[in-house]
């Protein structure tokens, strides 16, 4: 039964909004007017949940340009983990998705889920309704939910998808958090030798340039660099900037790309970083597809989908044709070098003990925690590395401008 949202007046004239379901757009100003309301909108639930959104968006005036997504990497995790909580009690999906709609605040959110309820109710799929809106639910979720629906366990399929959201957040959360400190100390430092090379510096030049005595060595460079700051510090931004959109543009190239992230893993820290957390995070999409009875084959294209490193993608691609061909998973990854040795031997053990989907779950906590430890290591060595950098380039400049007022008073004396 399609859904539709409203705006009425109640008995006290006061504006009332909200959705409903109906066979049509008439039959539900007549349920509304036997609530004792009168219809002033009632609108289809159409665009992803967005009220008012209509095909002919385009016409006039009244076009959105762009909205964001209505469930956030965070919010998406926490309603997961609420419907599955709701459904694993017993409760029917469509009451689940009905307490959700009713429970929200937010207005284009209730809107979504009371469309999702509105094509449970007509006899679709959960699976099926996701995939109307594929900006909110990607297809490895509503993958995850087609097979939870098909073997009959959609609450343990339901908290699996939660757990998986989750652990993915927090591991992405202390990755940030780990590179957040170093990233403010470099800005920070930036800033301040900016401002005491473009304006400080060449203070010195105007105090003393009735002096017939030779600057000191660093106080010459000093304002050499300040010169070029100040007469080509614009010029070489806009260089930079126009550098990076090039970048940009060269690496939607295909070929391009492949050779980039296949540079980016063989870089000393940081490629290690990005191996070990594209794996974690194939691993574990890998292992919850599996777990929730997904065809391996099925299981193998979606997890390389989650792969933001091309080069990794496109050797699980390949690991997808030795496994479609007849190879063993694990002998398959044991032949791709990128990915981490980790997960081709909790593969072997899956298979050799017929517990694949918990042995890769397996590797991907150990990966994920390989990854946090490496990269809280490497900001405890960053961060007293840049204070140390910032102020020796601080020092350096104060004795650029302290060294000629020093000498002045040695002749005074």
């Amino acid at each position: 039964m399609p859904a539709y949202t409203f705006e009425a007046l109640d008995a006290k004239g006061q504006t009332r909004k909200g959705v409903l379901e109906a066979e049509s757009a008439k039959a539900a100003r007549g349920a509304l007017r036997s609530q004792a309301l009168v219809p002033l909108v009632v609108e289809p639930v159409k665009g992803g949940g967005v009220p008012g959104a209509k095909e002919s968006r385009g016409s006039g005036l009244n076009v959105t340009l762009w909205t964001s997504r209505i469930f956030s990497n965070n919010t998406l995790a926490i309603w997961t983990r609420q419907l599955a909580g709701l459904v694993s009690s017993g409760l029917p999906l469509e009451r689940a998705l009905t307490a959700l709609s009713e429970e929200t605040t937010d207005e284009r959110q209730r809107n979504l889920v009371a469309s999702l309820r509105s094509e449970v109710n007509s006899g679709s799929t959960f699976s099926r309704a996701l995939g109307q809106h594929p900006r909110e639910f990607n297809d490895i979720y509503t993958g995850v939910i087609g097979a939870g629906e098909q073997s009959g366990n959609l609450g343990l399929v339901l908290e699996r998808l939660a757990d998986d959201l989750e652990e993915r957040q927090q591991l992405k959360g202390k990755l940030i958090g780990a590179a957040l400190y170093p990233a403010i100390v470099t800005l920070i430092a930036i800033v301040i030798v900016m401002f005491l090379v473009g304006y400080v510096v060449p203070q010195v030049a105007t105090v003393f340039a009735g002096s017939k005595r030779a600057l000191p060595l660093l106080t010459v460079i000093m304002l050499n660099i300040s010169d070029v700051v100040r007469g080509y510090g614009w010029f070489a931004l806009i260089v930079l900037v126009v550098l990076g959109i090039a970048a940009r543009i060269a690496l939607a190239n295909a070929v391009l790309r492949e050779r980039f992230d296949a540079f980016w893993l063989k870089l000393p820290l940081v490629g290690n970083l990005s191996r070990g957390y594209n794996a974690a995070r194939f691993t574990s999409t890998l292992a919850m597809l599996a777990a929730g009875g997904v065809p391996i084959l099925k299981a193998l294209q979606a997890a390389a989908e989650t792969l933001g490193n091309t080069a990794m993608r496109n050797d699980a691609l390949d690991a997808l044709v030795l496994v479609r061909e007849g190879a063993p998973l694990a002998s398959a990854m044991a032949q791709k070098k990128r990915f981490p040795g980790l997960v081709s031997m909790f593969a072997r053990l899956g298979e050799q003990t017929g517990q694949l989907p918990v042995m890769l779950q397996r590797a991907a906590k150990q990966l994920s925690a390989e990854v946090q430890r490496k990269a809280f290591a490497l900001a405890t060595i960053l961060e007293p590395l840049l204070i140390v950098v910032m102020g020796v380039m601080v020092m350096l400049i104060v004795l650029a401008v302290l060294l000629p007022i020093i000498e002045l008073n040695q002749l005074a004396r």
